[in-house]
């Protein structure tokens, strides 16, 4: 019986294997430098100085995401030296600037805890009042027309309260004058925020809540130009309610602080630009 043969498989010969050997060390090169390519840091044997130095170019640039990186590294890199603590000044202004307002008031309260007797602590008060002074929305009161009184009073009390940190610890700072200038704004602006609720209440038929809030913009913030308001709303809501005697009162009071006060003469007729004097929310 005849037995069919399996056909025989020839031998690879030694140029075939070759190729072979080639072609997988090919491979292998080029998957290696992708590999390289992808985890190369230009910046592995940078300096704290070359670190530093690349970052304020990004910030002069405008590359906040950049700037970022670098001062982060700045930072991992080089913990202990003068260029980690200026590094971290420049990482709140940057992250304010980007308008990450969290991560500067994160960035300035390490600053504050890690150096309390760094030289730079006015200008990281100064820092800490811009940023709760214009949060991002306020950028676009300009276009909105939002009164910023209008907002939730907590960041102004901050910046409030950061301004005048300032001013007590460090009056001859460079930034005093500006954190003056601020302050002045903020307290009518706070002010406000209170007229804006007696007005709110008024509006509502709740006189005796406007009168308390009315009140407490007289009281607590003697001087402030909200007070003019505050004083026609008393003489509003003291009238609804029949109380004769501190309508006349209330009049007397608004008159002589304010003889040409608009509300006598016109009421309301919508808001006033009075919120923006400086072009801070431009």
């Amino acid at each position: 019986m005849r037995h069919s043969s399996v056909p025989a498989i020839s031998a690879p010969t030694a140029g075939s294997a070759l190729r072979v050997l080639l072609v997988a060390a090919l491979c292998l090169l080029m998957a290696a430098c992708g590999t390289r390519s992808a985890d190369y840091d230009e910046t592995a044997n940078w300096t704290a100085e070359q670190l530093y130095q690349d970052a304020k170019a990004e910030i002069s640039a405008g590359n906040w995401s950049a700037a970022r990186t670098r001062l982060t590294s700045v930072e991992a890199r080089y913990p202990f030296g003068v260029y980690a603590q200026q590094a971290l000044v420049d990482l709140a202004y940057v992250n304010w600037r980007d308008n990450e307002p969290e991560q500067a008031l994160a960035a300035i309260a390490r600053f504050q805890q890690q150096y309390p007797n760094h030289p730079g602590n006015d200008y990281m008060l100064y820092l800490k009042g811009l940023v709760n002074f214009t949060p991002p929305s306020a950028f676009m009161s300009s276009v909105t027309r939002q009164d910023p009184a209008e907002r939730d009073p907590k960041g102004l009390r901050q910046s409030y309260d950061a301004f005048n940190e300032l001013l007590q610890r460090y009056p001859d700072s460079r930034y005093a004058d500006d954190a003056r200038a601020r302050l002045t704004w903020l307290v009518n602006t706070i002010a406000m925020n209170e007229v804006h609720v007696a007005r709110y209440y008024y509006q509502r038929d709740a006189y005796v809540a406007a009168i308390n809030r009315a009140q407490t913009v007289i009281t607590d913030f003697e001087g402030a130009p909200a007070a003019e308001e505050a004083l026609y709303i008393l003489t509003l809501a003291y009238d609804r309610l029949g109380m004769t005697d501190l309508r006349d009162d209330a009049r007397r009071v608004l008159q002589a602080n304010y003889p040409n006060s608009r509300f006598v003469a016109e009421g309301y007729k919508g808001p006033s630009a009075w919120y923006d004097p400086f072009g801070w929310f431009n």
